[in-house]
């Protein structure tokens, strides 16, 4: 190896080293990547990978408009009457509680997409639910959060979608409709796998009476669920799904179905539009400060990693060894999830720097794309450091250990069988 290569693999392992200490994403990877660009010579390349990230014709705005309609669901509280709509049934179901509960946070995820925001407005309403019917706290909180990921893998909003679907040349809703039956049967791999800890080794299910009223939870004031605030926020995704298969030729993309989710929304409410409109442009800033600003960091990470010639010297070695790039695109994001509580840097920095030659070592950019993406959404949610995990801990008043430590087999299962199926 050459000396810049060296060089990338110290800047490389500070990188990591930073994230674990949890330092902020985007100037650790801005900063890696532009003094990978200066050592390899070629300092400008970090400032064009900026400006290329920042004006992205295909990212910047399918993401930022399904930031800004999620925004928008919230202010108007419509994530609160679809988490009540499906929360009403449940509460006779003993140990089942477990595993439907977390399918529920699942589809709800679909919805929401933010992870915490899922674990907050489900936690919220299910956590209680579940300990009054029986379930100790660690479990019920463990429940909800192996349900806040892999969900908005399913929506259109996706930036995870929206970039593998763009790198392997698919119609982004062809990209969804492949990976779904994947991304749904590893999803329930992991909800098998959570559960089965819950229920047999913690005997989460079996809280005594003495145990319930020791919590002395209260009951939650009478809530008059609206069945169309409760659909609001699926209607993006329906209106995307009804015309990639009935009307292909419409015109309406991710961006047009959200502003018409917005507008839907508008008209049910009765609220003023003039704070919906401040909703929805607070949240399209929001996700440009936070989603494109880490793929514009992701992006001069990468292009460091290119420069220093690391990147190529990588994908000739995986030509040779496919079994790297397996066991790399899934222990690597989930191990750096776990460690960090987030796998989008992970996932970014893989899928911008290898994903894109897949086809050169014999396998396919969505294939490889998505066992990234899903690893370190697994990753993430075994993680005590991952925001989500905090949230429902914070709710059940336990250490978010106790969910980590239910939550792990599952997603660490799930993470080895998608890189036996994926790739």
């Amino acid at each position: 190896m050459t000396f810049q290569i060296w060089c990338a693999v110290a800047v490389i392992l500070l990188v990591i080293y930073a994230l674990v200490k949890r330092l902020e994403t985007r100037m650790v990877l801005f900063v890696a990547g532009l003094v990978m660009c200066c050592i390899a010579g070629q300092p400008v390349a970090a400032f064009k990978a900026f400006i290329k990230g920042m004006t992205n014709p295909t990212l910047v705005p399918a993401i930022c408009g399904a930031m800004g309609f999620a925004a928008v669901v919230t202010a108007s509280r419509c994530d609160v009457h679809l988490v009540s709509a499906l929360a009403a049934p449940l509460r006779k179901l003993g140990a089942l509680l477990i595993p439907i509960c977390t399918i529920i946070t699942f589809l709800i995820n679909i919805a929401i997409m933010s992870a915490a925001g899922t674990a907050a407005t489900v936690g919220a309403t299910f956590i209680p639910l579940m300990i009054r019917a029986g379930i100790r706290p660690a479990g019920a909180a463990a429940a909800v959060a192996g349900g806040t990921m892999c969900g908005l893998m399913l929506n259109p909003g996706c930036a995870h979608d929206i970039y593998i679907a763009q790198m392997a040349k698919m119609p982004l809703m062809s990209f969804i409709g492949w990976a779904a039956p994947y991304v749904v049967g590893l999803f329930l791999i992991s909800c098998v796998g959570l559960s089965l800890v819950s229920i047999f080794k913690y005997k989460d299910h079996k809280m005594t009476q003495a145990e319930i009223d020791e919590l002395a939870i209260e009951e939650s004031a009478s809530f008059k669920i609206n069945p169309l605030k409760a659909i609001a926020p699926l209607v993006p995704m329906g209106i995307l799904i009804v015309c990639s298969l009935w009307f292909p030729k419409s015109g309406i993309d991710v961006v047009t179905s959200m502003i018409i989710g917005v507008i839907f929304i508008c008209l049910i409410t009765m609220k003023n539009p003039g704070e919906m409109s401040k909703s929805f442009f607070k949240g399209l800033g929001s996700g440009y400060a936070s989603v494109i600003g880490l793929i514009i960091a992701a992006g001069v990470f990468v292009a460091g990693l290119q420069a220093t010639g690391a990147v190529g010297a990588f994908i000739e070695y995986l030509k040779h060894s496919n079994e790297v790039a397996r066991w790399g695109a899934s222990i690597g994001p989930f191990l750096m999830a776990m460690g960090t509580g987030s796998g989008e840097s992970a996932i970014w920095a893989f899928n911008q720097a290898v994903t894109p030659a897949a086809e050169s070592f014999g396998m396919t950019s969505h294939g490889l794309g998505l066992l990234a993406a899903l690893a370190g959404q697994f990753g993430r949610t075994a993680s005590p450091l991952a925001g989500c995990v905090i949230i429902v801990a914070g709710i059940a008043k336990v250490s978010p250990i106790e969910v980590s430590k239910r939550a792990f087999a599952g997603m660490f299962v799930a993470t080895i069988v998608g890189a036996l199926v994926l790739v």
